[in-house]
């Protein structure tokens, strides 16, 4: 649902998600995997990866102004951007030129776009080709133009020296995405690591759920992504911490300092970062090794930095909780029996304050667990665990 949009926004909304799932039923599973929130730009929507989590960004009156058909079609271009990570991959490129090169990758392979879309014949460019290509055939050798523009300007001149017509790079300076690529913005405060851990999660339920029926556009990036992560799973839990919050002090010029007033920046403080670890005790989970694999790198992590860890021993409800800082974190092998209910640990964690910012969770996954969540949750699953919630982001350790 988005909060603050009118009912018959919601309803046109959601009609092309229905229609999504009917045609493109891939698709439309990975889109109901989004957090949905209301857009103000003049683009119909955004979609980008925020803090670990997916997000679509729709603005009214542009969407509802498009055909049914191009309402599918662009929930298809963001989602294929998603799949692709094309928010993730930008680094320091120039901003404008990447953006039209990623909508030249993807445009050519979705029927019913707006017209004004990118597309390779425009550009007069080979189809076919990766988004990276495509910005090496869009950037003018030398461009010194800045990060957010379009590059060098390149206006001829006629002999009387008067401005000229311009060559065709005017074309694509001119040119814009149909969709609101600002969103993609705050797309690094997610490592590239942790972005595609999201994204394999997403794909593997979407194709779990259409019975391995996959576009033949997508076949291969699926494939990939089905496959195990080459990713170790410490490098994952370490990217999700980082990402959920960040601690200590940092310099910044917006303050100055108050002993040093001109020539040194001063000092932010930063909120001490306030984790969740849910701890299931079923019997399912009693292996001591997992269990004491996972709280040595927990351990690690939290005397790296300025942290408060609240640990939640459960299984069908909170059998223990213990608190800790960075400097005296442990994980005992509590072992509590009996079957697993997910949700009690997100009940305990909208109790807190401040309110946690991530929830990790060492479980099997094999229990009910909340529809939907507002904090970023890290599934920590084991060998042989099922993911047990569309929402979240999987990680199966193995040890």
């Amino acid at each position: 649902m988005i909060a603050g949009i009118i009912p018959p926004m919601k309803r046109t909304l959601e009609n092309a998600v229905v229609r999504l799932l009917k045609h493109r039923p891939f698709y439309g599973h990975i889109l109901l995997d989004f957090r949905r929130e209301e857009s103000q730009g003049n683009h119909p929507l955004g979609v980008t990866i925020r803090d670990g989590i997916p997000v679509l960004a729709v603005a009214a009156l542009p969407f509802s102004a498009l055909t049914a058909r191009e309402q599918e079609a662009l929930l298809e271009h963001a989602i294929k951007h998603v799949l692709h990570l094309h928010m993730a991959r930008r680094k320091e490129r120039n901003r404008h030129d990447w953006d039209i090169a990623c909508d030249l990758a993807i445009n050519q392979t979705i029927d019913g776009l707006p017209p004004q879309a990118p597309q390779p014949a425009m550009f007069e460019t080979p189809a076919g080709l990766a988004a990276e290509e495509y910005y090496r055939l869009l950037v003018a050798p030398f461009d010194t133009g800045n990060l957010d523009g379009g590059g060098v300007g390149n206006a001829s001149r006629d002999q009387g020296g008067d401005a000229g017509p311009g060559d065709g790079n005017e074309r694509h300076e001119r040119a814009t995405p149909v969709d609101d690529h600002s969103v993609w913005d705050k797309a690094d405060a997610t490592p590239l690591r942790l972005a595609e851990e999201v994204v394999r999660g997403m794909v593997w339920e979407a194709w779990r759920k259409c019975d391995g029926e996959v576009p033949v556009d997508v076949r291969h990036l699926v494939a990939g992504l089905l496959a195990p992560s080459p990713i170790p799973w410490r490098q994952v839990l370490r990217q999700f911490v980082a990402t959920a919050g960040r601690v200590g002090r940092k310099s910044t010029w917006m303050r100055e300092h108050r002993r040093f007033v001109h020539d040194t920046p001063g000092i932010r403080k930063r909120r001490r970062l306030n984790l969740l670890i849910g701890v299931d005790v079923s019997d399912s989970t009693n292996d001591p090794v997992l269990r004491e694999e996972f709280a040595r790198e927990l351990v690690c992590i939290a005397r790296g930095r300025e942290a408060h860890l609240t640990v939640l021993y459960a299984n069908s409800r909170v059998q223990r909780i213990e608190g800790f800082t960075g400097t005296n974190v442990t994980v005992d092998s509590y072992h509590g029996g009996g079957f697993t209910d997910l949700r009690p640990v997100f009940d305990h964690a909208r109790t807190l304050h401040p309110r946690p910012a991530a929830v990790i969770y060492l479980t099997d996954g094999i229990g009910p667990a909340p529809e939907q969540m507002e904090f970023p949750t890290l599934w920590v699953l084991t060998k042989t665990g099922e993911r047990p919630a569309s929402w979240g982001v999987e990680l199966r350790l193995g040890v």
